[in-house]
Parts: C-alpha cells; sequence; structure tokens
C-alpha cells in the first residue's frame, strides 16, 4: 500500500503530483458511490487506478438519498425479480461483512388501511422477505392487529390504521459510506482526489488515452494519462459524454427526489414508516434524533449540481405523512431539506417512476467505458460490471472482482468493539453514548480519533452550535476524510446542514476556527468560506419557498458555488 488511507491536504497534493506523472491502468470519473466503488474494485485487483470528482466525495446523488439500502418494495410491484434479489443479496453483504459500523438493520412497519391491503401487501413482503431469506436482518416479517400496531405506533390515526405489516431494511449514512469507499479504495493504492474537474479528453487514433482536468483549488490544468478510462458520473454521464463527441448508447434522465428532516420528538414509533403513495413509495425513517420523510419521484432538467426543493415538494410530502399522523406536522416542524437527482435510463415511458433502476454499462469509444442507472444499493455490482468492461481494453490477464470480500476500512473488528465499547469508554474518559456515537461513524478508525482528543483534550468536546458532533469529528474531516471546505465538513462528513435549525449557519463560523489551521486558510480566507456557507443556507431557504421547479432553481442559483471555477459538470 504506497499511500496512507488518511485522505489529508497532504495525501491530495502527493496524489494530484502523482496523477499528472504516472500512466494508470485504469481513472475514474466520478466520485459518488459508483465511482468510489469502481476504484475500490480496479484497486483490489492489483490495477494501478485514479478517481477524480469534480467537487466532494459523494457531492450528488450519493450524498442525497433515502439512506437505505433495501432491494426495492416498488420494484416487486413491477415484477422485476431479478433486480430484488439481486438489491437484497447486497444488503446482507453491507450489512454482515462490508461496513456493519456504517449500515445497520432497522424495522419498519408497513400501515393497512384497507381491509384488503393486509392480503396484498403481506403477500408482497412475504415474497420479499423470503427472497432476502431474512439475511442481513434481525427476523422475518410480521403481520401486526390493530392493538399492536397502536403500541408500535402512537403517533399513527387510528382511525385510518387497520393493523401492519412489521419487516426489516437496511439503513446507511450515504456519505459517510461512500467517503469511506475511497478511503478503502486509497489504502489498496487508488489516487483519490476531488476538486478535480475533466475539462476534455486525450485522443490517441480512434482511442480514449486519458483526460485533462483543472484542479479547482488553485486554478491549474493538467493530463492524466490511463489506458482505460471509467465515466462514472451519474446524472453528470451525458455531460461528461459530450467531451468525447457524439451521443451515447443509452441516455440518463434526472428524477428529482426530496426529502425533510423533522425532530425525533415529533412523532411517536418504534419503527420506520414505509406506505403506498399515488407516485411514489412514502418513507419515514429512524435518523438519530430525527426522522427522514421522502420521497418524491419528478423529472428535472434544471441545474443538476444543486437541484432544489419546492414549496410543492414539501407541501407534498407533509400531506402524505399526514394522512397517517392524528397529530398533523406543519412546516414549522421542518429543520431541514434535501433534494437528489436519481440517475435513470431512458426508457419509452414518460415517467420517471417507470424509469428503469437497472444499470447499463457500455464502451462508446475505446479507452472509455461508461455506466449509467442503477441504484446506491447495488453499487457494488454496478462497479463490478464497469471494471470488467475496462479491463477488456488491458493487454493482460486482470483476476476478477473481490470486492465482496473486502470490507470498508474501520469494519475490521467493529462487532467486537461494539461489544467493548463500555470499556473504551473508562479507558478514554468520554461517555459511552459518546463511544457509541463515534464506533457507528467511524468504526474501529475511531481510535485515531481517540488519539487526537488524547492530545488536544478540547477536542473531545462537543460542538458548541450543534452538540451532537465532537470538535475531533470536524478537524478529523479534513486531517483524513478528505473535507477541503465548510460545505464538506457541514453537509456530507457531518449532517449538521440537515439536523440543526439554523442549517448550520452558527456553526460555519466555529468550524471553520477549527479547521483553517489545517487547511492553510487565512483570516480573510475563512472569512469567504463562512459566508459562502451562509448564502448557500439563505438560497436554499428562498429557493424552499418558490410553487415550484423554475423560480426554485433560480432561487438555488443565487448563491455561488465555493469551488474555483466550477460548474454543474463531474
Amino acid at each position: 500500500m504506497t499511500i496512507s488511507a488518511a485522505l489529508s491536504p497532504e495525501y491530495r497534493t502527493a496524489a494530484l503530483q502523482r496523477l499528472a506523472g504516472e500512466e494508470l491502468d485504469v481513472l475514474v470519473i466520478g466520485g459518488g458511490v459508483v465511482g468510489a466503488g469502481s476504484a475500490l474494485d480496479a484497486a483490489t485487483r492489483g490495477l494501478k487506478v485514479g478517481l477524480v470528482e469534480a467537487r466532494d466525495f459523494a457531492a450528488g446523488t450519493s450524498s442525497r438519498s433515502s439512506k437505505l439500502f433495501h432491494g426495492g418494495l416498488r420494484y416487486l410491484e413491477q415484477f422485476n425479480f431479478s433486480l430484488v434479489f439481486e438489491a437484497l443479496r447486497e444488503r446482507s453483504l453491507v450489512l454482515n461483512t462490508l461496513c456493519p459500523h456504517l449500515a445497520r438493520p432497522v424495522p419498519f412497519i408497513y400501515p393497512l388501511e384497507k381491509r384488503i391491503d393486509r392480503a396484498y401487501v403481506g403477500l408482497g413482503i412475504g415474497v420479499y422477505d423470503v427472497m432476502g431469506a431474512g439475511r442481513g436482518v434481525p427476523g422475518h416479517h410480521r403481520h401486526l392487529g390493530r392493538k399492536k400496531t397502536a403500541e408500535s405506533f402512537p403517533s399513527g390515526k387510528r382511525s385510518a390504521i387497520r393493523g401492519a405489516v412489521r419487516f426489516y431494511e437496511g439503513e446507511v449514512d450515504d456519505a459517510r459510506h461512500t467517503m469511506m469507499l475511497a478511503r478503502t479504495a486509497a489504502t489498496y493504492g487508488a489516487l483519490c482526489v476531488t476538486s478535480t474537474r475533466v475539462t476534455e479528453f486525450l485522443r490517441e487514433g480512434d482511442r480514449v488515452s486519458g483526460v485533462r482536468v483543472r484542479d479547482l483549488e488553485d486554478g491549474g490544468e493538467f493530463t492524466i494519462r490511463a489506458e482505460q478510462v471509467i465515466n462514472a458520473a451519474g446524472i453528470w454521464t451525458d455531460e461528461i459524454q459530450k467531451l468525447v463527441g457524439g451521443r451515447g448508447q443509452f441516455q440518463v434522465r434526472a428524477s428529482k427526489g426530496v426529502h425533510l428532516v423533522i425532530p425525533r420528538n415529533r412523532i411517536n414509533s418504534a419503527t420506520g414508516i414505509i406506505t403506498r403513495t399515488e407516485k411514489s413509495l412514502l418513507f419515514i425513517i429512524p435518523w438519530g434524533s430525527h426522522w427522514i420523510i421522502g420521497t418524491t419521484d419528478t423529472e428535472w432538467n434544471l441545474d443538476l449540481a444543486h437541484p432544489a426543493a419546492s414549496r410543492s415538494d414539501i407541501d407534498y410530502l407533509l400531506d402524505h405523512a399526514n394522512t397517517l399522523l392524528a397529530d398533523p406536522l406543519t412546516r414549522e416542524d421542518v429543520v431541514g431539506v434535501y433534494a437528489g437527482l436519481r440517475p435513470l435510463l431512458s426508457g419509452e415511458s414518460e415517467a420517471t417512476s417507470k424509469l428503469s433502476r437497472e444499470h447499463a454499462v457500455a464502451s462508446p469509444v475505446r479507452g472509455l467505458t461508461v455506466i449509467a442507472g442503477g441504484k446506491y444499493t447495488t453499487y457494488r455490482v454496478m462497479a463490478k460490471d464497469a471494471v470488467d468492461s475496462a479491463v477488456h481494453g488491458l493487454e493482460r490477464t486482470v483476476p476478477p472482482s473481490i470486492t465482496e470480500r473486502i470490507p470498508l476500512v474501520g469494519a475490521e473488528g467493529y462487532f467486537a468493539a461494539h461489544n467493548a465499547r463500555r470499556l473504551t469508554a473508562e479507558r478514554t474518559g468520554l461517555p459511552v453514548a459518546t463511544v457509541e456515537h463515534l464506533l457507528g461513524r467511524y468504526g474501529t478508525l475511531c481510535g485515531e480519533l481517540f488519539d487526537l482528543i488524547a492530545e488536544q483534550p478540547e477536542l473531545g468536546q462537543p460542538l458548541d452550535t450543534a452538540p451532537e458532533y465532537l470538535k475531533a469529528e470536524v478537524r478529523y474531516a479534513v486531517s483524513h476524510e478528505g473535507a477541503l471546505h465548510l460545505d464538506d465538513v457541514l453537509t456530507r462528513r457531518t449532517r449538521i446542514s440537515i439536523e440543526v435549525p439554523d442549517r448550520g449557519e452558527a456553526a460555519a463560523r466555529e468550524v471553520a476556527d477549527i479547521v483553517a489551521p489545517l487547511l492553510g486558510w487565512t483570516a480573510d480566507h475563512a472569512d469567504r468560506e463562512v459566508e459562502h456557507y451562509r448564502l448557500r443556507v439563505e438560497a436554499e431557504r428562498e429557493s424552499q419557498e418558490q410553487a415550484d421547479d423554475h423560480t426554485a432553481d433560480a432561487a438555488r442559483l443565487g448563491a455561488p458555488d465555493v469551488r474555483v471555477g466550477a460548474t454543474s459538470m463531474a
């Protein structure tokens, strides 16, 4: 292993120098879950690998999902059994082997509102349960009567709910999971850098031989040579394809999914809740001290980098959640909102909810592989298929994928570390609840945070402005996790931007003071970062007051991107 898994500012500098000076076997474009997964897959096959991302790891779709590893009940309704089975197999792998420190089983109920629902829903979830064979979750589905349902879901509207079916899904912090994939890839030698945007492809005859990139931190440009390039840019797939010239073999359309974050004490339930709407599934998902309510499913053809949630999106989710709640939620209950874009493969139907969540791999030009479509849960299979395609162009035998046996950093020894959490609390002097919090975000890597706290005891204190997080976590986000800007720390390394009522405005200054020395910021630079973040929050709040997508998009674009020369391209 040639470079430490710590994605520090020094790591980035060294990785950029190597990317500019060495020829790679495989270069991956895109730092979302599929791009990071592809880098890990290729690196663990013994290949020389690079990954470039224009903004931050998981800055797009991969930080804005429903936070679930799930098979997809809606795809069962479409009789897409192969996709459901594949997703359930991947859910089991993630929960048991690959990242039990970041993903965990969570119980849900599907409330029954009509007499006929029990047979119909029970059959569907029963098939779903059998296909998953209970793997990765504590138990099989159960039918609940009206009384047991009310005990489990006291906030439920009793006049509307006749009973429920209880079952399990897997929950994950998507942004941290994607970043950990990149860290794991770096541990196996991949050169993974952010703020590095592809501006053109290099060509040798009829084949792609690399890319030209711009460092969005200092504006510098250089070339990266690679035998094979993988375009894993998600919703930016078509934008990257335009740099090659011509149309690809498939087209990606964006579907917007909006989620709301609500304080945990506003809904009294022992489980998450899943129900059907006229367009999609509605999730009410337990998320620490909050609930996440989602999602919408509407076509989006505006700015790809910053999809905006409108007032109508928020009202839609509140209205549907309130059909189940005895004490209705209002807009005043919403502490956070986020919108993400699903990269869907275009089909014959115009409705985005009908477009394929399966993925496709193509090689439109020699030396270039494109991977698109899919869903977060099946990222590992997508990455495997992308690398399988790319290595066909290498003039040597390459081993098959082994990522189903490669735990992410922090996973090794996690279950034993969790069992020993009280002993760890005694040793470190931290509360047991704090140790549990750190284990659930870093796994066995939390020893690195304990070392930071031992060196600087003040880092063991919670942030004044966001007390669910320690000051050490903010420092660690820069020293080990590749964060370069306040937005990276507040939105993806932590979830302060959606978990506190002011969206992290007050935390911006406190966090800036902690990370400025690590990133070499002057006082003026730190002030600019705080102002950038304030403008972002202001623009998001304004967009969420707008009536429709077009006005919401215009309001959101009122805040400039913090990265130099950044555009909507991946």
